[in-house]
């Protein structure tokens, strides 16, 4: 293997849109446009998108604001090899700021929700095969650094610095694993933060792409939400794509983990997110988390029989190398 060369497909997420082939099934957005009431769903999700956006936004009427958003599908190309030429490696979301008001689009944070084939091979496969085998050992070797160093290889490269002005941030679910306390700091988007005393696993794997975290639950919010992020959280974006960021993933929250993020009663001082939390208020859109467990075990198969197996050695080579020769990403100057 001479490199990893990366290219970007982008396709907006709007009512009409349909998963296509090589579509990671298990992400949230492509779950939701599927079925008898794909429209509906998919409808009524970006509206309570654009509905948070405006009210963090402190707009009285609601309507100045809207979110566009595009799936960034990543593929990479192994050059040289001769054996595979592309496969669908990352996606994840952009947002983009319409003020109807003074007719102007913004360009927003890319991130966001985050979906990788490897991750599911990582999580569904190595991960559950090494707890069979190895009880008592902890994690596998390695876990997750072929995977965060493809990530960093991707921020470094040519088509993400094309793309995208700023460094991604990925807000998720925090973890129904850990207990997270609320502390004095706030900020006026964001909200007010927590912490934990210990990293989950996620945070651990996230650590590896080089992205570290801090939780926050921004106003009006039933739970914290989990940043990723590199350089600084607070100070290199602006208001407005923060709240792009939080009104979009908090409505796909609310969707699949209505449980923490459409409970009835927010977070307090001390709080540890249940998924078994029965008081709770449905969006009433329809979203199959037990076909997204089963299709994260499948596409991590196929991330192994495609990708990982026929390719480990030189992988494992390209990845040594990465590590030794990395540097911090960097975004396209304006």
């Amino acid at each position: 293997m001479t490199d990893l060369t990366f290219s970007i497909e982008k396709t907006r997420f709007d009512e009409d849109y349909k998963p296509v082939g090589e579509t990671r099934l298990t992400t949230n957005f492509a779950n939701l446009a599927r079925g008898e009431g794909r429209r509906e769903n998919l409808r009524g999700a970006l509206r309570m998108i654009d509905d948070r956006f405006n009210a963090l936004a402190g707009v009285e009427d609601g309507g100045r604001y809207s979110v566009e958003l595009d799936i960034i599908s990543v593929n990479i190309d192994l050059e040289g090899d001769g054996g595979l030429e592309s496969f669908p490696l990352i996606e994840m979301l952009q947002t983009g700021i319409v003020d109807r008001r003074l007719g102007q689009r913004t360009e927003g944070i890319v991130g966001n929700n985050f979906s990788s084939y490897v991750r599911d091979y990582d999580f569904s496969i190595r991960l559950r095969e090494h707890a069979q085998n190895h009880p008592d050992s902890g994690l596998p070797e390695d876990f997750g650094v072929l995977h965060g160093n493809l990530f960093k290889g991707f921020l470094q490269s040519e088509a993400y610095t094309q793309h995208f002005g700023k460094p991604p941030v990925i807000c998720i679910s925090v973890s129904s694993s850990r207990t997270y306390h609320r502390t004095e700091n706030s900020h006026p988007v964001l909200g007010v933060e927590y912490q934990q005393d210990e990293y989950s696993l996620t945070d651990e794997y996230f650590g590896k792409m080089g992205m570290r975290v801090r939780y926050f639950m921004p106003p009006g919010s039933a739970a914290p939400l989990a940043f990723y992020f590199l350089g600084d959280l607070t100070e290199d974006y602006t208001d407005l794509e923060l709240i792009a960021t939080i009104s979009t993933m908090e409505s796909f929250q609310k969707i699949y983990r209505p449980e923490i993020y459409s409970a009835n009663t927010p977070a307090g001082q001390s709080y540890r997110p249940s998924l078994d939390h029965a008081d709770y208020t449905p969006t009433g859109i329809v979203y199959d988390r037990e076909e997204r467990a089963r299709l994260g075990a499948e596409q991590g198969r196929f991330a192994q029989e495609t990708l990982i197996a026929p390719h480990q050695e030189k992988f494992e080579q390209w990845s040594a190398r990465f590590s030794d020769h990395h540097h911090a990403p960097q975004g396209k100057t304006s």
